[in-house]
């Protein structure tokens, strides 16, 4: 290959990465779509199940899931203890630990979450961002996730993460929750 064709084949693939970087993502609303109010203590105590599948940047997906979910409540934390089916056989489980912080607002932490996942309930709408240092194949990798989920009904809700590494987005993992 000539060094002209590594250069435009560089810049191609630069190209792309900005504008999958720059790519439109949701925003916390300031008006709602439904009157619906988003209560994650409520919609996720008990049991849930959700079908995920993850896509990459350039629509493959590589990954399909489903997760069973067992949700406690104490008035304070919100213990989700899940356990993830992916479609290669393979499983794994994670817990994660959410507090309420304020009307709107949650911390949490589960193993492999680098510091401290925040996240803002408005309306029908809650986004959570984290880094996670998330299994793979051949161990683990560094990612960030932007996660936005939108109460469809009391049953059903809908999830959008967004995910990247050193600020380029590698894909995203779309999940349907619904209650048991």
């Amino acid at each position: 290959m000539t060094s002209r064709c590594v250069l435009i084949t560089a810049l191609a693939v630069i190209g792309l990465a900005v504008l999958t970087a720059c790519s439109a993502k949701p925003r916390v609303p300031r008006s709602f779509l439904s009157d619906r109010q988003l209560n994650l203590e409520e919609f996720f105590a008990g049991k849930t199940i959700a079908f995920g599948q993850f896509q990459d940047v350039l629509g493959n997906v590589p990954r399909r899931f489903t997760v069973d979910i067992e949700g406690t409540w104490n008035g304070e934390t919100l213990t989700l203890v899940e356990d993830f089916v992916y479609d290669d056989g393979a499983t794994e489980q994670r817990i994660w630990t959410l507090t309420k912080t304020g009307a709107d607002t949650w911390t949490g932490s589960a193993p492999g979450v680098l510091g401290t996942a925040s996240g803002v309930e408005r309306g029908d709408t809650f986004n959570w961002k984290y880094k996670i240092d998330l299994p793979v194949k051949d161990g683990t990798m560094r990612v960030t996730f932007d996660d936005w989920m939108w109460l469809l009904d009391d049953d059903r809700l809908l999830n959008r993460a967004y995910v990247s590494r050193y600020g380029v987005r590698l894909g995203e993992v779309i999940l349907f929750f619904e209650k048991q």
